[in-house]
């Protein structure tokens, strides 16, 4: 494979740039428009019809919101083979979320709306389903549990196997790169005005496992390095030289799923199958998103921690240094005491000084008679 010489740590400040643009972009769009809930979400009633023909989306969703004054979701689906495996049915969805139930009189007269619009259509009610608001916010509640425990379970694996390399660290940044991810699935359904359900859920854990396996990858390989290289270039260098060496087969991978993905797209909205295009489109996006996080937030964040680790390391021990430097500047320095002087000995202070060896002495002798 190609080895790329990319500074990714280097333009790391562009990276953090785009994606808070994106989700500044997407809080707007959020709080101006809101977020739909699907029934199964927030309770309500759907309704589905058997048609024949071609019908449109929105304009069903024009008449029937003029005809019962509720807001209402559309879905179609044509060439649905049926129960026996005989013909094939034309279908469309009404959901209508909320706490009321559709009355059987409601039905009766969207049916006959939808008759005046599409004479031909010959609008056929085949199920009719309600779900309790406190049975929707229970399967919400659940949801959210199961993805707050997949968090869990993948920074406790990411700590274990990276604490080498700091795991705590390496998980925590790990974490962050997955909520970038599911922020950018989120602002999707924001965007596109898809209903949340089912399939958010869905796409948010396919979307977990597929962004960590590539940012294990990175993590494995900046291990590896370490190991080899050691520290001498550096972190950002380290990760620079990991994250290029990962960059082809991270591309190669997210490039293979999103044209697979894309591929179930194309054919669901051929075929009007709204179930599937609200999931492919979203999953198209998580992919994208998981590869980008991996390769452009997660390792550049490690590196902005662990240089900040060694300053601070740094710093503590210039400090203590300094500390201990004016400690012994500050200590005053102790002179030596003079040595009392030992007393003379009795011998030598009764010695009595002698006369020189060279001075003259009178002869003794007996004195001359004269």
């Amino acid at each position: 494979m190609r080895n790329f010489h990319m500074k990714f740590y280097e333009n790391r400040k562009i990276f953090f740039t785009i994606s808070l643009g994106i989700i500044a972009v997407g809080l707007i769009f959020n709080i101006v428009f809101g977020v739909k809930l699907d029934i199964n979400f927030k309770g309500g009633a759907m309704i589905k019809y058997s048609y024949s023909g071609d019908v449109d989306a929105a304009k069903i969703e024009s008449v029937v919101h003029d005809t019962v004054n509720r807001s209402v979701s559309a879905a179609v689906s044509q060439n649905i083979k049926s129960a026996s495996g005989g013909e094939t049915l034309n279908n469309v969805t009404l959901s209508f979320a909320g706490t009321e139930s559709m009355s059987p009189d409601n039905q009766k007269a969207i049916q006959t709306a939808l008759n005046k619009e599409y004479p031909k259509a010959d609008f056929q009610v085949v199920e009719s389903n309600s779900v309790n608001p406190t049975m929707g916010q229970s399967f919400f509640l659940k949801c959210m549990v199961a993805v707050l425990i997949a968090f869990l379970l993948l920074d406790f694996y990411i700590a274990v196997r990276f604490r080498k390399i700091g795991g705590t660290a390496a998980a925590v940044f790990g974490i962050v790169a997955l909520l970038h991810d599911v922020a950018m699935v989120y602002f999707t359904f924001v965007l596109f005005r898809i209903p949340l359900d089912a399939n958010f859920i869905a796409v948010v854990l396919t979307v977990l496992g597929y962004s960590l396996n590539d940012t294990v990858v990175v993590y494995d390989r900046i291990r590896e390095n370490r190991r080899l290289l050691g520290l001498k270039a550096g972190y950002g260098s380290l990760v620079n030289i990991s994250i290029n060496q990962t960059f082809t087969r991270s591309v190669y991978t997210a490039l293979s799923t999103f044209v697979a993905v894309a591929v179930v797209f194309v054919v669901g909205s051929f075929y009007h199958l709204t179930s599937v295009t609200t999931f492919a489109l979203p999953m198209m996006v998580g992919v994208v998103s998981g590869a980008y996080s991996s390769i452009c937030i997660a390792g550049p964040l490690y590196v902005m921690w662990e240089q900040h680790k060694t300053k601070e390391k740094a710093s503590k021990l210039s400090l203590a240094s300094q500390t201990e430097a004016k400690a012994a500047d500050s200590k005053p320095v102790e002179l030596p005491s003079a040595q009392p002087e030992e007393p003379a000995s009795l011998e030598q202070k009764n010695e009595t000084p002698r006369k020189s060896s060279g001075a003259k002495q009178k002869p003794k002798g007996k004195k001359k008679k004269r």
